[in-house]
Parts: C-alpha cells; sequence; structure tokens
C-alpha cells in the first residue's frame, strides 16, 4: 500500500460518522438512505462522507434504478491491517528486548 493511499484510508477512518458506516457495511451490504438513518445529518452530507470512503477504497457503490447500495471492500482495510500489525509486531519485538535487557539488573535498576 503506498503511503498515500494509507493516508486517505487513515484520513477516511478518523471520522465518526465514517467508521459508523463501516462498521454497518462489515454487516453487509447497505443502501444510503440505510446508512444515513442513525447518523445525525443530511443526506447530502452523508453521501460526502460516503465519496471520502470510496476514494480511499473502503467502499464501493452500485445504482440500481434509484438505489444506491454500498458494500465494503475488505481489501483495502486488510492493507491498512496489515500496516497496523507490522508495527505491532516491531514494537512488541522492542518491547521483548528492553524487558531481556532489565533481566540484567535483578534490583530494578542498573549501577
Amino acid at each position: 500500500m503506498s503511503a498515500s493511499q494509507l493516508d486517505l484510508t487513515f484520513h477516511a477512518l478518523a471520522d465518526p460518522a465514517r467508521r459508523a458506516m463501516v462498521e454497518r457495511l462489515s454487516r453487509g451490504p447497505a443502501s444510503v438512505s440505510e446508512l444515513a438513518q442513525p447518523l445525525a445529518m443530511s443526506l447530502p452530507a452523508v453521501v460526502q462522507h460516503l465519496a471520502v470512503l470510496q476514494a480511499c477504497g473502503l467502499v464501493a457503490s452500485e445504482k440500481v434504478g434509484r438505489v444506491r447500495t454500498c458494500r465494503m471492500q475488505p481489501a483495502a482495510m486488510s492493507l491498512a491491517e496489515q500496516w497496523i500489525n507490522q508495527r505491532r509486531t516491531d514494537w512488541e519485538a522492542r518491547l521483548d528486548r528492553l524487558g531481556e535487557h532489565l533481566k540484567q539488573f535483578p534490583h530494578g535498576e542498573p549501577t
């Protein structure tokens, strides 16, 4: 995942309304009006939030007749998850090394 794509993904997930939409879509496809229902905002505002989610690839939509249906794109979320897991792995390794180093000092502090 490119840095700019990762930036777009995290920017999209930074907003609570967009996270709520992603959460809802993780349970299955939904129409724009279904996504808007629990949110305290206008339908045009919901559409703008969906545009941000689509721009980073987290959500795709299709229009059939008068209904626009949105669905998650798991691959985009998987790439962000991989980035987070790599950071976690790095920090766990660092903490393990620190723990091993501190075991050299049985009374808690180096002299």
